[in-house]
């Protein structure tokens, strides 16, 4: 088997203006003030890249290791990536859908996608020399960090929002590193972070190499392509916080052609996710407006709690450029998706599953994703990570007492 790679990244762009840079840890213009994204040498990616050495490589995001900003050789490797994409039947026929598919990502290392982006923006942090890394998390990256940097033997400073749930503070804290929690929510976390990012010699993962945290996200799209045997889906659904996740979907899609890995070109229709709660992007796409206006959230899926999205932008104009739609769903909507992913396909998914699922329903009532599309929906992260969202309503069927006649009076079985 495989295991060298050289690095196909060739510098950073910016989204804007176009200016470019070299590889550096930067992450926006200094012409424009535009976010960067990372270039690559794609003829020479074409010519070195197959299906078949793909297939030769390691069950994990580093299989991808020629579309990615680091090598192989360099990875921090927890094994992130290559998750089930699991044809899910009978949740389609609950909501009068064809061919459905779930993208499983909550069986990654620390149980979310976010192992997948940190796994690249570490791997490049190493090659750039750093020593310490850092983040502002709603709680999954935290996670991620915390264990990635432990693996690669880094010091780590993760900072979250106070009121975070306690699950996700003891799935970071776990790992040794240094769990900040600010009081506010995350858009103070992630500005006390911008100016902590100007201060000290450390790689925050999602402000100083953000454009190569970012890339790792294309791998969702990579590995359901390979998984429905390279073909892409007629539509996505795709859960949106910064609004990073659902472009880079469509990036990943798209460069397949251009590598020649797919034989088509994608025709992938791109949908979004929010909870009302937190939904800058969404009600901006439903009010046909270009403008995105913050919002302070309030809503049960905390790890979509980001009123002040990146990259609303360019989600917004990746859905309406692909025709695809957006909903905002409501907390109780949210929690029975998550009941019904759960009761129909045995998928526990956090909240923001709930909010993919949620919108699934909603926009395949709304005619927007069509019963003959061959259809995925993004589950991103575990259930287990937000218990609170279902302990009012998960519970136990019946409580009796040790004896067969307790059991009969408080169930009324017929045989079969």
């Amino acid at each position: 088997m495989s295991t060298s790679t050289t690095c196909k990244a060739t510098g950073l762009r910016c989204r804007e203006c176009s200016h470019e840079y070299e590889l550096a840890p930067i992450y926006t213009c200094e012409w424009c003030f535009g976010p960067l994204e990372v270039m690559y040498d794609y003829d020479a990616i074409k010519s070195s890249i197959s299906r078949e050495s793909i297939a030769n490589g390691p069950d994990s995001i580093w299989r991808y290791a020629e579309l990615l900003p680091s090598s192989r050789d360099a990875a921090v490797d927890l094994g992130a990536g290559f998750t089930p994409l699991v044809r899910a039947d009978r949740l389609a026929a609950a909501l009068g859908l064809g061919e459905l598919w779930i993208k499983n990502d909550t069986l990654n290392p620390t149980n979310s996608f976010k192992d997948r982006v940190v796994a690249v923006a570490l791997s490049r942090a190493l090659e750039f020399g750093f020593k310490t890394v850092a983040c502002a998390s709603t709680g999954n990256l935290a996670n991620s960090v915390a264990a990635h940097a432990a693996h690669a033997g880094l010091k780590s400073y993760v900072f979250v929002p106070s009121n975070l749930e306690s699950g996700k503070i003891v799935t970071t804290a776990v790992y040794g590193g240094n769990v900040v929690a600010v009081e506010g929510n995350y858009d103070n976390v992630n500005k006390l972070c911008a100016e902590l990012a100007g201060m000290y010699p450390w790689a925050f993962v999602n402000v100083n190499v953000r454009p190569y945290y970012a890339e790792g996200s294309k791998t969702l799209a990579y590995e359901v392509a390979e998984q429905l045997g390279w073909q892409t889906p007629d539509h996505v659904v795709v859960p949106m916080a910064s609004g990073s996740l659902l472009t880079k979907i469509d990036k990943g899609f798209r460069e397949l052609h251009k590598v020649g890995l797919l034989d088509d070109e994608p025709q992938v229709r791109v949908s979004g996710a929010q909870a009302l709660g937190c939904s800058p992007i969404a009600t901006a796409f439903l009010d046909g407006a270009d403008a995105i206006k913050p919002v302070k959230p309030d809503t049960i899926a905390k790890s979509l709690a980001i009123g002040n999205p990146a990259d609303g932008y360019f989600a917004l104009d990746v859905v309406r450029s692909t025709g695809g739609g957006m909903a905002a769903v409501t907390d109780d909507e949210v929690v029975e998706a998550m009941l019904l992913l759960a009761r129909t396909e045995g998928i526990f998914a956090e909240t923001a599953g709930g909010v993919t699922i949620a919108t699934l329903k909603r926009l395949a009532e709304q005619g927007v994703i069509k019963s003959n599309e061959r259809v995925v929906a993004y589950v991103t992260g575990h259930g287990l990570k937000t218990l609170d969202a279902v302990v009012p309503v998960a519970k136990p069927t019946a409580t009796i007492a040790p004896n067969i006649e307790a059991f009969h009076a408080a169930f009324n079985i017929e045989e079969n």
